[in-house]
This record gives structure tokens, sequence and C-alpha cells, in this order.
């Protein structure tokens, strides 16, 4: 690999940056670039689908062949609130490759017994929103019902255009939720982003299916939408 391709993709591993590596396999020939760049690539319909699988192969055009390799960043999932749902859910986000941070201020809620494994901050979330590394492969989840702990860490990943951004409540709580949001500048097109009530609709009845359904959105958001 080319010495100059390597250092990009080295310095877009350490910003969490997604980069596409084009190489002619007839004279080995090499570009990186990022999403940006690669939607003016003479194969931008091969390669921009990839961003969002992560998927690399060869693709045949005009009898050309090219390999595209993809370095997308590990994703990463922020749990605001440690909370029954949180201990189901970090399990199988963690099993499904995801990093997993969990926040709560509420020691009796945020203790080691109950997350051993996993990274948790027993914080506000405002005290440490520069620690939450927010990025557009990260997802946050916002569990606590409590908006003095959730609504901070929700307007910062929407500003930091986090793939998914999920809060828990009813319809009429998120209404709620969204006129204060609003009140803190955040715009529509924005605050739509928040998937609320969270998870996909599968008739979810306990915090281990509710658990379930938020992983399946989160999945669905990185991959598919």
């Amino acid at each position: 690999m080319d010495a100059q391709v390597l250092a990009h993709i080295t310095q877009a591993k350490a910003s969490r940056q997604a980069v596409a590596v084009v190489t002619d396999l007839a004279d080995g020939g090499q570009a990186v670039m990022d999403e940006h760049e690669a939607a003016s690539h003479a194969l931008c319909e091969h390669i921009l689908p990839r961003f969002k699988s992560g998927k690399s192969g060869v693709v045949d055009v005009a009898g050309a062949e090219h390999f595209i390799q993809m370095h997308i960043p590990s994703p990463r999932l922020v749990i605001i609130g440690a909370v029954h749902i949180t201990q189901a859910l970090a399990p199988i986000a963690k099993a499904c490759n995801f990093e997993v941070m969990i926040v709560d201020p509420r020691t009796a809620f945020a203790t080691p017994e109950r997350f051993e494994r996993f990274n948790l901050h027993a914080e506000w979330p405002q005290d440490i929103v520069e620690t939450l590394a927010l990025d557009p492969f990260t997802a946050l989840v916002a569990v606590t019902h409590d908006p003095k702990i959730d609504d901070t860490p929700l307007q910062a990943a929407l500003e930091a255009g986090c793939f998914y951004v999920g809060a828990l409540g009813s319809r009429k709580t998120h209404a709620k939720r969204l006129d204060r949001l609003t009140a803190l500048g955040l715009s529509e097109d924005k605050l739509n982003r928040i998937s609320a009530p969270i998870g996909l609709n599968i008739g979810a009845a306990n915090p281990p299916e509710i658990a379930v359904a938020i992983m399946a959105q989160m999945i669905e958001t990185l991959r598919v939408a």
C-alpha cells in the first residue's frame, strides 16, 4: 500500500472518520476518499452504499476491476441511565461489537456490581460531555425519564450528528421533551431525528425485549436507513 494512502488511513482512524480506498486492479493505482469525496468519484454508486454497510469488495465496471476497501470506525453506544433496560442493552450491544459507555449520576443505579464489564461513569452528563466523544458513528440512548439527566446529552448528540438518538418515554413525555429542546435552540429537522417512542415497534413488553427493539433499530439506522 502506498505510504501516503496508509498515512491517510491512519489519520482517518485516529479521528474516527470513515474512508474508502479504491484500488485499480489493473495498474495498482490507489485513491483514498471520505464520503463527501466519494460522491464525486466515477464509481460513486458503488462506493457510497459501502459507507453504510462497511463491506469491502471488487466491482467490475466496463471490464475494469476495482477493489473497494472500507475503513469504518467501530460503532459506539452511549447509554444515559443505568436502569434495567441498560442491564439488558449493554451486553447485546457489546455482542454486536459496539463500544459501550454508561452514564448516570445516580450512584444507587450506577454501581460497578451492576455494570462490572462496562465503561461506567457515575457523573452528570453535562459535566463530562466532552468525554462522551459523540460523533457520526456513535449512538446515544437516553432512558432515565429525568430531563435533568437526559436533555443535555440528547442536545449534544443531535448537534454532533450521532447516527442514532433515542429517548425512552410516551408520546406525551416526548412532546414535552421537544418543547424543552426547542427552547434550547434545536431545529425541527434535528429534533425529528430522535427515535421516540424508542426502538422498533415489536410489541416489547419488558426491559430485555425493549433492549432488543432498541438494538435492532440502531443497527437498521446504521446499516440501512
